[in-house]
């Protein structure tokens, strides 16, 4: 065994370390993903920074709305009032169109294109899943999946007492998981989970009557509406608390 798998023993001799818990590897990797995403305590002394950071900036707002915004106005725009459907050829070439150039421009600007090639998957996904069924509202449903799998996500880790907001802050703030013993900051960490999981269960409980009811233009709307518009008023709370707790802040 290697020496950077073991540690010293009172003896002299090496004893192997203990791997580390499953809530270490997960607040590892919610750290380094929230860490990728700008949001970094070290990196910026205010929340609009922070916010404005973890949403990309213009570019990420951009890439964020336009495929989405263009889909609808397109489609709203060349409804037959007969099919009541609009031209999905269109509004979804034009939409994935959007995504490419953006994830282009990243590639050329040699900017990280993580974000701008996920959204770039999901738009086509999205697109071919509306193409073969022939039905706009389908170009939403990914969402809705994404959605369910954040909101139960977060709902469960709060039940159980592992809040995924304080497993990613204490990995952030260099405590690991000595959190759960501040009563204070595990009640704030379980209900900054909760509030999560009710943003996104609350894009589920307005949408989707609206994609069952066909009502394309409504749906697409709403979605851009508690997209960033509610992303990024919670991201600055998550933000302002979790700095507030902040060891540093402490001493």
């Amino acid at each position: 065994m290697s020496d950077d798998a073991t540690r010293p023993a009172p003896d002299g001799d090496r004893v192997p370390l203990e791997p580390p818990s499953a809530a270490d590897s997960v607040g590892a990797a919610l750290g380094n993903a929230a860490r990728r995403a700008g949001l970094d305590p070290a990196a910026h002394g205010s929340t609009g920074a922070a916010v404005w950071s973890a949403m990309g900036g213009v570019r990420g707002i951009l890439e964020s709305v336009l495929p989405s915004l263009a889909f609808v106005v397109l489609f709203t725009l060349t409804i037959d009032p007969e099919t009541r459907q609009g031209n999905l050829w269109l509004s979804l070439g034009v939409s994935v169109g959007l995504a490419v150039v953006f994830t282009l421009a990243r590639l050329i600007a040699k900017s990280p294109p993580s974000a701008a090639i996920g959204g770039l998957l999901a738009t086509a996904g999205a697109a071919v899943l509306a193409l073969v069924t022939g039905r706009g509202q389908d170009n939403f449903v990914f969402g809705f999946f994404t959605n369910g799998a954040y909101g139960t996500a977060f709902l469960v880790s709060a039940l159980i007492g592992w809040p995924l907001i304080g497993l990613a802050a204490g990995y952030l703030l260099g405590e690991g998981t000595r959190w759960r013993t501040d009563r204070r900051k595990r009640l704030a960490y379980t209900w900054l989970s909760l509030a999560w999981a009710a943003l996104f269960a609350a894009r589920l409980i307005v949408q989707l009557p609206l994609y069952f009811a066909g009502d394309v233009t409504a749906l697409g709307t709403l979605k851009i509406v508690m997209g960033l518009p509610l992303f990024a008023p919670m991201l600055a709370v998550t933000w302002l608390v979790v700095r507030s707790l902040s060891p540093r802040r402490e001493s």
